[in-house]
């Protein structure tokens, strides 16, 4: 590498974007998009022909609503989502785009809620649920959207949730079995819940109903059984009969694009290592291929009017912002409306190139690496390698603030789908059952020796660093291989299986049994003492590396009490830690303040430890609500700030 390319800022990396969520009305005259008002994100209106001519139509003034909201199909409200300092106790609230006068629809504090069903024959009305009665279990309400009242539909005291049609019937109740299997129920005749269908242990985390065709005789599925992946099959309720919409063998269908009114599969998307689409109607496949022909990027639906006339749109790209746009059906025109994050639209973005790693067992681990700008080949870089949360879940090509911000700081970036990630069929989910710092982590292990054969990574100077199940890697990596890495960084990470599993929130309960499958039987003597032997909290003696640890205060998933800990533990036994802590925040950091003090913490970390670029500390701190509690002086340059 000749000279390096300019410093990308934190400001810029880490801020919030300037247009999110993004929202077409159901009579296709407005759009609604989160941007910022004095700094937190609110709900923004704006005439679809004129975005430019928007106005904000809320005043959130502590933290950002949710990163998602929607329409009622009579066009007068926009519904959205907030919680206290991280919580995850989402209370639904909806405002009127004409007077922006709001109103909260479901109780609070310490009640989650989510949005069940709208419907087209209900517009003034939504299904909501909520655990304001049993924290343990969902109970369904009618409510008005205008005035907030509420009626029950259903009692709830026993099922993990509900599926609904747009008559706003339940159709199906669904619980967990004992051994993680799904089962679906329904009320025959006389009121009584009986099985409907079962979806085994195997196929449980790849298959689920999507939507009820608006005449009640087809149910959608992304569905797994019988086959590998996971795909788009429709059910002739009838008959009972299934037949095949869409389906690829490398990896699971993970989105549909439903029609607004007969909620039929107009199209559906696949994700190997990007997005690909299939038109399931011939009547949309003139739409999809003017949407997908002239963009380098991956087409990502945003919505569509009633009448399938107007659609918003963005592409995905991974050197440069997403990017909104309109399609107008009639005109067969389209429209760019305006980008996501325009800091970033002329900074020295680098390239994500996707990678297939061979496992020692033999399995394709499908990656994501990203180099600095004009990094040679054979560097022998220093290397970060950034472990995704979930588990189930997956690293996806498109623009990484993280993967950005630290090849700019001079690092290689690895991102590995280890075993367990989502989207490449149920044989690969399945492999990571009861791999919990087992072959979950020798994938891992085995991606950073691959980057070290290419001469892609200095095998001295690599870091484990993620956030949830990630942070729990980075532990693992520290605590079962102490000497492969040369540092970690833990985000919100379990220390210990078995705490974790004794605290997670009541509504995960219904849940639980899926967690002895996939990570061990903790209701058995041999179980408990299997999820110990892979918590990191017991073997903190063997870190012989640096560490840093941060951790939302009111974390509800992985509770504040996994870093605290690990921390006790490592300092019982004399081993230096670095930890900061939120009180803000919960699983995650909510607040572009947090990010970017996170952001300077950490890469004066890595400098220390990997020998990167950092910028000068400055005002990362300003605004923050960065505490630290052990260690500040372990990190050059934060001892007097």
């Amino acid at each position: 590498m000749d000279t390096p390319p300019e410093l990308i800022s934190r400001r810029r990396l880490f801020s919030d974007p300037e247009r999110r969520v993004v929202r077409i009305s159901s009579d296709g005259t407005h759009v609604a998009f989160q941007a910022p008002l004095d700094g937190i994100l609110n709900i923004w209106i704006a005439p679809l022909d004129d975005v430019g001519n928007a106005r904000p139509v809320t005043e959130v003034r502590d933290r950002n609503i949710a990163a998602w909201h929607l329409w009622t199909h009579d066009n007068r409200y926009v519904v959205y989502a907030r919680d206290q300092a991280g919580d995850e106790n989402w209370q639904i609230w909806r405002v009127d785009v004409e007077t922006g006068e709001s109103r909260y629809l479901t109780p609070s504090p310490g009640v989650t809620a989510y949005i069940q069903q709208r419907s087209l024959h209900f517009p003034a009305e939504l299904l909501i649920a909520h655990n304001e009665r049993d924290k343990r279990y969902v109970d369904l309400y009618r409510v008005d959207i205008a005035s907030g009242d509420a009626a029950l539909v259903h009692l709830n005291e026993e099922f993990g949730g509900f599926f609904t049609d747009d008559q706003f019937h339940v159709r199906f109740a669904s619980h967990q079995t004992e051994n993680g299997a799904t089962e679906y129920l329904q009320r025959n005749g006389k009121g009584v819940w009986e099985r409907f269908t079962l979806i085994d242990v195997e196929d449980a985390l790849t298959t689920r109903p999507i939507e009820y065709s608006s005449n009640g005789r087809e149910l959608y599925w992304l569905d797994s059984r019988g086959r590998n992946t996971a795909a788009v099959v429709a059910q002739d309720l009838s008959g009972g009969q299934s037949r095949v919409l869409a389906e690829d063998q490398q990896s699971d269908y993970v989105s549909v694009v439903l029609d607004p009114i007969t909620r039929r599969p107009l199209a559906a998307a696949r994700q190997f290592e990007r997005i690909e689409w299939q038109a399931l109607d011939p009547e949309f496949e003139e739409t999809l291929a003017f949407l997908t022909q002239d963009s380098r990027g991956d087409l990502l639906f945003a919505g569509m009017s009633q009448d399938r006339r107007h659609i918003l749109y963005a592409y995905q790209y991974d050197d440069a912002p997403l990017e909104y746009f309109h399609y107008d059906h009639v005109a067969k025109h389209k429209r760019r409306l305006f980008g996501s994050v325009p800091a970033l639209e002329n900074a020295p973005l680098v390239p994500m190139t996707p990678s297939t790693i061979r496992s020692r067992d033999g399995l394709d681990l499908h990656c994501y690496l990203s180099l600095p700008d004009g990094a040679e080949a054979g560097a022998k870089l220093p290397m970060v390698l950034l472990v995704h949360g979930g588990p189930w879940s997956r690293d996806a090509w498109g623009l990484s603030a993280n993967h950005q911000w630290l090849a700019n700081r001079g690092y290689a970036v690895l991102s590995v789908n280890f075993r367990g990630s989502t989207g490449f069929g149920k044989a690969f989910v399945n492999a990571a059952n009861l791999e919990w710092a087992g072959k979950m982590h020798d994938d891992l292990i085995d991606a950073v020796d691959w980057a070290i054969a290419e001469g892609i990574a200095d095998p001295s100077r690599i870091a484990i660093m993620g956030g949830s199940y990630g942070g729990y890697a980075a532990l693992v990596g520290l605590t079962f291989t102490p000497e492969k890495f040369a540092c970690a960084i833990d985000l919100v990470g379990i220390s210990s299986l078995v705490t974790f599993i004794n605290t997670i929130p009541e509504y995960w309960k219904p849940w639980k049994s899926l967690w002895k499958t996939r990570m061990g039987d903790f209701d058995t003597p041999a179980g408990l003492q299997f999820l110990e032997e892979r918590s990191p909290l017991n073997r903190a003696d063997r870190i012989v590396r640096p560490l840093l640890i941060a951790q939302g205060a009111n974390d509800v998933r992985v509770k504040a009490s996994e870093s605290d800990q690990i921390v006790a533990a490592m300092q019982k036994h004399g081993i230096p830690v670095t930890y900061i802590s939120y009180p803000d925040e919960g699983h995650g950091l909510g607040h572009a303040e947090n990010r970017r003090s996170f952001a300077a913490v950490a890469e004066a970390f890595l400098a220390a430890h990997l020998g990167g670029r950092f910028e000068p500390l400055g005002d990362a701190f300003e605004g923050s609500s960065l505490e630290f509690k052990a260690g500040r002086g372990l990190i050059p340059g934060l001892q007097d700030q």
